[in-house]
């Protein structure tokens, strides 16, 4: 068996801890031994090697014992796993099945394992691969030892889909040395202990931040209080109540999560969170001051404000790239600049550590005067290391020891490394380099406007560059809030938006795990690319 396969079995077949997992129709927890887990697996494999000829297998369905069983299952069983998301509310169920299915055959998966209404929609397609109940196959006796297969050499272990925020979206293929690279390499660096540690996560398997958490519990055997993500967007307090059920010590989200909570704390409910040592805020762009209100906030209920790990990573790269030591907490850089007739602007970019074990991170400086910062050497970042992907899949493979180029853009301080933004999305307007995650942050401090919904890019009016802003807004003075936007971004950015359009909530487009399209919007506005 490969070498995550391996060590899986060994650290969930020897834990004396559990995977408890959140029901949301009774709204209780379950506790499942990890050696009661890994025994599923082994069934869910058994009946992978039953097919005839066993392929890639593809996982659908908010998150259940035997769900998570099915991803041992599929690398006992040699096999590589695509994990897809499943209908967002107000999206047509077939046409949902049949995209899904069609995505699952483009990237070689023959078996497909799922559950609920999830399962009879995928099953009602006229798909030609075998489409089996989850629940059913993790269940029962096996009728022999289960024998592990080996995987083909080269064989994946996940097919990722990356974000695709800034383009057509990929698959990254990850060997299973680059999974278990990654996921040892995190839990050196944030110091996982089995004997102490509670991890506890809602983030969605399919998202390769959710996956990493996951396996981070799984192969430290350490308890993992796993909730479905379907639950967190319904109230996104009750993530606070986990925490308090479960006495996590880590737990893990995106930045806009911690926002929300921030800005809404007031509606937190009673709970006790001075055990958590460790809140990993990944995936997306950090929110100074968004984060620095969410650790004010939730002090008051025992949080320690060092627990915050702002981070960096992308899917290219297992997940984690670069990570805090614990107890660090939120550090940004202050960067000053001059904005003409507005005197000074202060702009903070977090602080998100050093590379993690297994990984290198350098600054490939590019060839632009505007985005040259006194003090602040501002390139493009590109990484290698154990945990990187094989290649993108149909695609030529990533050479062994090749820098790999982000696309985003940062520089080095003492608290490691900064990102300021993307490089294909920076806005220049009136000699001005803008990068749009400041943008949507000093946007979205307007009454009216929705966290997280708010997206800054360039558009031609008559041959002359401008910026535009698209925000989804619920609110009943649209013209005061478009004047205090306009005052709000001219005063500390130095630029006059030329158009504001305030947008019907759920209006911008969004990846899979929530992020904002911004090219697609830019497409759907009737904006010109340049």
């Amino acid at each position: 068996m490969s070498v995550l396969a391996a060590a899986l079995s060994r650290a969930m077949t020897s834990s004396a801890h559990d995977l408890v997992v959140f029901h949301q129709d009774s709204g209780t927890w379950k506790h499942y031994p990890w050696p009661e887990v890994h025994a599923r697996a082994e069934l869910v494999a058994a009946r992978i090697l039953a097919e005839d000829n066993p392929g890639a297998v593809g996982l659908v369905g908010e998150p259940t014992v035997d769900l998570v069983a099915a991803l041992q299952g599929t690398w006992l069983a040699g096999q590589s796993v695509s994990i897809l998301p499943g209908p967002v509310r107000g999206a047509d169920p077939r046409h949902w099945a049949a995209s899904t299915v069609n995505r699952f055959v483009g990237v070689g998966v023959t078996t497909v394992f799922s559950h609920g209404s999830v399962l009879q929609l995928l099953r009602s397609t006229d798909a030609s691969i075998a489409v089996h109940d989850v629940g059913e196959a993790a269940r029962g006796q096996l009728s022999t030892r289960l024998t592990p297969l080996c995987a083909a050499p080269h064989t994946p272990a996940v097919l990722q889909g990356t974000a695709g925020s800034t383009g057509t979206p990929r698959t990254a293929m990850l060997s299973p040395a680059a999974v278990l690279s990654n996921v040892d390499g995190l839990m050196q660096r944030v110091r996982v202990d089995a004997s102490a540690d509670r991890g506890c996560s809602w983030l969605p398997l399919y998202h390769d931040m959710g996956l990493t958490f996951l396996l981070s519990g799984a192969l430290s055997g350490a308890p993992m209080w796993l909730a479905p993500t379907a639950a967190f967007a319904t109230s996104p307090f009750r993530w606070l109540t986990w925490l308090d059920d479960s006495a996590a010590t880590i737990t893990v989200g995106p930045n806009f999560a911690y926002s929300v909570i921030g800005k809404y704390a007031r509606r937190a409910p009673n709970v006790d969170l001075g055990r958590l040592r460790v809140a990993i805020n990944g995936g997306e762009p950090v929110d100074c001051a968004g984060l620095e209100r969410f650790t004010t906030e939730l002090s008051k209920f025992g949080l320690d404000p060092g627990a915050v790990a702002p981070s960096y990573g992308l899917a290219e790269a297992t997940c984690a790239v670069t990570a805090p030591l614990p107890g660090s907490g939120l550090r940004y850089d202050e960067i000053r600049s001059t904005t003409s007739g507005s005197g000074e602007s202060l702009h903070r970019h977090a602080m998100l550590g050093e590379a993690i074990p297994g990984m290198q991170v350098r600054v490939n400086p590019v060839e632009n005067e505007h985005l040259q910062t006194p003090g602040r050497d501002i390139g493009e970042i590109e990484i290698r290391g154990s945990s990187m992907m094989s290649g993108y899949l149909n695609e030529a493979p990533l050479e062994p020891e090749s820098w790999f180029k982000t696309g985003d853009l940062g520089y080095f301080v003492d608290g490691g490394l900064v990102v300021c933004g993307r490089a294909k999305e920076v806005i220049s307007v009136a000699g001005r380099n803008l990068f749009p995650s400041e943008i949507e942050r000093i946007a979205a401090e307007v009454r009216g406007v929705r966290e997280g919904a708010v997206v800054a890019i360039e558009t031609e009016d008559a041959a002359r560059p401008g910026l535009m802003i698209a925000a989804e807004f619920r609110g009943r003075d649209e013209a005061g809030a478009r004047s205090e936007l306009v005052a709000r971004v001219a005063s500390e950015c130095g630029v006059v938006p030329a158009n504001v359009l305030f947008l019907a909530p759920g209006s911008l487009p969004r990846t899979s795990s929530g992020k904002l399209r911004r090219l697609e919007a830019k497409r759907n506005l009737g904006v010109a690319s340049h």
